[in-house]
């Protein structure tokens, strides 16, 4: 048994969350660099480099130089076992994003010294509030020019509702950019922007105060980040691991993801002072991670990682106990018991099969159709964890098949991207039209991408008249079917089965609120139904 809780306590799993183009995935790359998971740190692809991020591995992410899905990434520091979750920045997959949430123990944020705290950046950080989860900052870009860091601080403490308390400061900005001071290790690391890809590019003064330190950057400067350091050191609190871990401090580091600097200080301080896997709430109790069964809950469901052998896989992270290969688990929706064979663990493409897995691991079970986001695995208790939303769109287009030869093709490509949450599918109720859900315009062009490419199916999407879709049920059946029978045009089943009712405009969807008062309309709908049957 200590070994097992040695194991969960060296697990720090996090997710990365920005803004598009603050640098999340180079941060990323460069966090792999210092586990040495990874001996060449690619840069997201541009016109300028034809090598693409490691955590970037589709086609479509490729092509644009952004991240569209969650991708999983692991590997040993310093005598930690660290789980990266790389999130899509981009605004329109951010419901991937929000799942990944409730697959981690705390999150890395980072934000563009230039750009400050963006919109993206405001709904994650709100997320992760919601879920108090623990975000340690990491201001990029350091090297160009930027807002002064003050007001960078002043920024985030107003627009996300956090308390920071700066763990580094930067000595300059952008063309005077000459380092940072670690305030938590009393040391200086000074930027070397030729040595972009070294592992350790730093020079070090133990003592802020040591004249040595004036000939290096010049007195001028060294006077400048000394009379900052004290005020830094008499505005903000003192660090306190409790209050980050509950989520009631944020931590804030500056440095250059791209150029390597400030990413190791960050690194040292995460897997020290982040969080261990954590308890979650299911529909029964609360599952603590050291109990001796195993559970988890699948977040994430990716189809064709590999185009070439059309495999599925499904995300878990292992919440309690210890997962093994090869054993009876419990599939508490089907209520039917399954073994795995091939159990992996992820560096984005890359997989390897694993014997043992502990709480804070995600690993990735081959799937053949049986498992859907929110499915939880146990040794035999029957419980669903909670937590896993599924948001009403905000842009409807229905399918138009382009080549009726391919229409199995096309059914089977649709059906297994929105099991991977891509979209929504929604199946009109009057003439079984079928019409995708999205949050936006680039969702649509990824599904259109991906049918042709690993399905071989080809279609458009016409717009069609909705407004909004709501979740409908009701305590009284009879109300709910006789909405169903008068309104049945407007009327859609979601995949599980689920009634949607498909309002064209926000007046008709006041008036039949008002008309329909034993009705609920919900704008979110639980992934799983947590009522069980005893």
């Amino acid at each position: 048994m200590s070994e097992r809780i040695n194991e969960l306590n060296r697990r720090r799993t996090f997710a990365i969350i920005s803004h598009p183009d603050a640098g999340k995935t180079t941060l990323t790359e460069k966090l792999l660099l210092f586990g040495g998971a990874i001996q060449i740190a690619g840069a997201v692809k541009s016109k300028k480099t034809d090598k693409a991020a490691t955590s970037d591995f589709m086609e479509i992410e490729r092509q644009r130089g952004i991240s569209v899905a969650t991708s999983v990434m692991g590997f040993e520091y310093n005598k930690r076992k660290v789980n990266i979750l790389d999130t899509p920045g981009h605004q329109d997959f951010s419901e991937d994003t929000y799942r990944t949430l409730t697959a981690v123990d705390s999150a890395i944020m980072v934000i563009d010294c230039v750009k400050g705290v963006e919109p993206q950046t405001e709904k994650l950080a709100e997320v992760c509030r919601m879920r108090n989860t623990p975000i340690i900052t990491f201001i990029n870009k350091m090297d160009r020019e930027g807002q002064d860091p003050f007001d960078l601080l002043d920024e985030l403490e107003q627009k996300l509702n956090i308390k920071v308390k700066p763990l580094s400061w930067p000595i300059g900005i952008g063309k005077t950019f000459q380092g940072v001071y670690n305030i938590s290790e009393n040391k200086l690391v000074l930027f070397q922007s030729h040595t972009k890809q070294s592992k350790d590019n730093s020079l070090t003064f133990d003592n802020i105060h040591d004249e040595a330190l004036d000939k290096v950057i010049g007195k001028k400067e060294a006077d400048l980040l000394r009379e900052e350091v004290e005020m830094v050191e008499g505005v903000y609190p003192k660090f306190d691991l409790e209050a980050y871990r509950e989520a009631g401090i944020c931590p804030v580091f500056f440095g250059s993801a791209l150029n390597n600097f400030g990413v190791k200080e960050l690194l040292d301080c995460f897997v020290d002072i982040a969080p261990p896997p954590q308890a979650r709430e299911t529909g029964l109790r609360l599952v603590k991670p050291e109990e001796s069964k195993f559970s988890g809950f699948v977040f994430k469901i990716h189809a064709n990682m590999n185009p070439k052998h059309r495999d599925r896989i499904a995300f878990v992270r292992i919440c309690s106990g210890m997962f093994e290969r090869n054993k009876n688990y419990l599939h508490v929706r089907l209520d039917k018991q399954f073994k795995y064979s091939s159990p992996t663990a992820f560096l984005a493409q890359d997989k390897e099969i694993v014997d043992v897995a502990y709480p804070g691991d995600i690993i990735g079970l081959h799937d053949t159709g049986n498992f859907r986001i929110g499915d939880t695995l146990t040794e035999g208790e029957k419980f669903f964890y909670k937590g896993i939303p599924s948001f009403s769109p905000e842009l409807f287009k229905s399918i138009v098949n382009r080549d009726p030869s391919k229409t199995k093709q096309l059914n089977k490509g649709i059906e297994q991207l929105m099991d991977e949450g891509v979209a929504q599918l929604f199946t009109n109720h009057l003439d079984q039209r079928k019409v995708i859900g999205a949050v936006g315009q680039l969702q649509f062009e990824v599904i259109q991408h991906r049918l042709l490419n690993e399905y071989g199916a080809s279609c458009e999407f016409e717009n069609v008249d909705v407004y909004k879709a709501c979740w409908i049920d009701s305590d009284d059946t009879s109300k709910l079917e006789e909405f169903v029978r008068l309104k049945k045009g407007q009327i859609a089943t979601d995949k599980h089965g689920q009634y949607v009712f498909l309002a064209p405009s926000q007046w008709i969807l006041n008036v039949v609120k008002e008309d329909f008062p034993d009705l609920n309309f919900a704008f979110t709908s639980e992934i799983q139904n947590f009522n069980l049957a005893e």
